[in-house]
């Protein structure tokens, strides 16, 4: 019992802000049967209990990623997360292979993930990629919606604001996304869209060193971004709107 507590002790420490995730018992499914397959009764909600826990450990991991818990060139197995998240490796390992195709983690065969080192070339190459699909986008923009539409947009610049405040890199990843996401929403364009989400996490998977008062003024000096590109798109002043977005994506490694 001591050495159970010892290593769940360990685990917190390595893992200190990645929440354990209790897995409910599968509803609606008697407990006799639990476990078992019978051919009248298949335990369907075992499966929709499973990919539930599996999309809170993905929310989770990427949120460890934005803030560095998980550090980059480090290898993490399935098994160990899965015992730090109080579930099976196998849950984790499809976390997992969703961030390998995000670009944020790499497979080490038989031993696990290994979370990507971006480079400082990569991270401007996705600076320009987002830079030359979203500008002619925006400029569209700001010449055709109505200002009232953007008004409707400033409580999304404004938690952006509120997020930064606070520090926690992980928060204002997702404030950040949902701002631009409801913005290039009003093209109308559902693939452009998730296209521009794409990258715009990518660019989010590299972490930050030094100060943390430091990383706080960064973000702040991003979330004011947000509210000034609005008020520039309300004036309809395509200069400015242009100026703002490629200097938000130069910004968006810091």
């Amino acid at each position: 019992m001591e050495q159970s507590r010892a290593q769940g002790g360990a685990r917190e420490a390595a893992y200190p802000h990645v929440p354990a995730i209790p897995v409910a018992p599968a509803v609606g499914v008697p407990e006799q049967a639990r476990g078992e397959h019978t051919h009248s009764e298949p335990p369907a909600p075992r499966v929709v209990q499973r990919h539930s826990v599996r999309g809170q450990i993905l929310d989770a991991l990427r949120a460890a990623l934005v803030s560095g818990e998980l550090i980059p060139g480090e290898v993490y197995s399935g098994p160990a997360l899965g015992a730090r998240f109080g579930v099976s490796a196998t849950p984790v390992r499809e976390a997992m292979q969703q961030l390998s195709l995000e670009g944020a983690v790499e497979v080490v065969p038989n031993r696990g993930f290994r979370v990507t080192v971006r480079s400082a070339v990569e991270l401007a190459e996705l600076a320009e990629v987002r830079s030359l699909i979203e500008v002619p986008i925006m400029l569209r923009l700001a010449r055709t919606v109505p200002a009232d539409r953007w008004c409707d947009l400033r409580p999304l610049a404004e938690a952006t604001t509120a997020a930064a405040a606070t520090g926690d890199r992980a928060a204002y990843a997702e404030s950040d996304r949902a701002f631009h996401g409801a913005v290039l929403a009003l093209s109308g364009n559902r693939q452009l869209v998730a296209v521009a989400d794409d990258l715009h996490r990518r660019s989010q998977w590299p972490l930050l060193t030094g100060d943390p008062l430091g990383r706080r003024a960064d973000l702040l000096a991003d979330a004011a971004e947000h509210l000034a590109l609005l008020d520039a798109l309300v004036a309809q002043d395509l200069t400015v709107v242009q100026s703002l977005v490629r200097e938000h994506f130069a910004g968006a490694d810091r």
